[in-house]
């Protein structure tokens, strides 16, 4: 488990301990309602491997197995009381959404607005901001849900070996820069929205505080926020992949 040079191997660690992951991941399941998905708690089990991994000292006096089982199940945990763990139908909703901020950001050349996406949607500004609202629970990055539910998975369809794993996406040195860059163009109260949340661990009260705004248009900020991160990032992924397939083809 150390490398030569007295370290713990965290590949190796990550490799032996996903089986782990996912046996806690199913018997956890056992005890949730039907629309939970599976996927979404190894997701966050696996946030919760490489915690462990990464705060793991033999002082402890644990194994690190024993160490690793509570900060898996803790973050899976964590993840089911944070999301709203949104249906399908809001999904695929929000992938509307994502598309539309897309199309609206190559005709502009900007970030469009709440106003210009509902139009675009083809519905008012208050429906548009419920359904922000109502997808309280949506992530920037899902296993299942880069493409319908009756089509094979985005992943699956373009990406192979490593690249498979969401995770490895976003560690990848173009990605993160994409993302850090997305993030630098949302409009100013989005960008702070995600800094207080994210950076600032504040809650959704507490930013709305800061902001002088209610909870529940906080929750439409970060909801739209993240839609556009996605859009970007898929965006990107898509864009690499279909350079990727040409390369091969010459």
């Amino acid at each position: 488990m150390y490398t030569a040079s007295g370290t713990l191997d965290k590949n190796q660690l990550v490799t032996q301990y996903v089986p782990l992951v996912k046996r806690i991941a199913y018997h956890l399941m056992a005890k949730l309602p039907a629309s939970v998905q599976v996927e979404d708690i190894i997701q966050n089990g696996m946030l919760g491997l490489l915690d462990a991994i990464g705060r793991y000292e033999e002082g402890l006096g644990a194994q690190f197995e024993t160490y690793a089982v509570q900060r898996i199940r803790g973050a899976m945990l964590d993840g089911l009381r944070e999301n709203d763990w949104l249906p399908r139908s809001l999904r695929r909703e929000m992938r509307r959404i994502e598309t539309a901020i897309h199309q609206l950001e190559q005709r502009f050349g900007r970030q469009p607005t709440e106003k210009e996406l509902a139009d675009s949607l083809g519905m008012s500004l208050a429906d548009y901001q419920k359904m922000l609202q109502e997808a309280r629970g949506y992530q920037l990055v899902y296993f299942e849900d880069f493409g319908d539910e009756d089509e094979e998975s985005f992943l699956d369809r373009h990406i192979v070996g490593s690249e498979s794993d969401p995770l490895a996406l976003l560690e990848d040195k173009s990605m993160r820069e994409g993302l850090v860059q997305a993030i630098d163009d949302l409009p100013e109260r989005e960008k702070m929205v995600m800094g207080l949340y994210y950076e600032e661990d504040l809650n959704l009260r507490e930013i709305g505080e800061v902001l002088g705004v209610s909870e529940s248009r906080v929750c439409q900020l970060h909801s739209q926020a993240i839609a556009r991160l996605r859009s970007r990032i898929m965006g990107a992924a898509a864009k690499g992949t279909s350079t990727r397939g040409r390369r091969a083809q010459t």
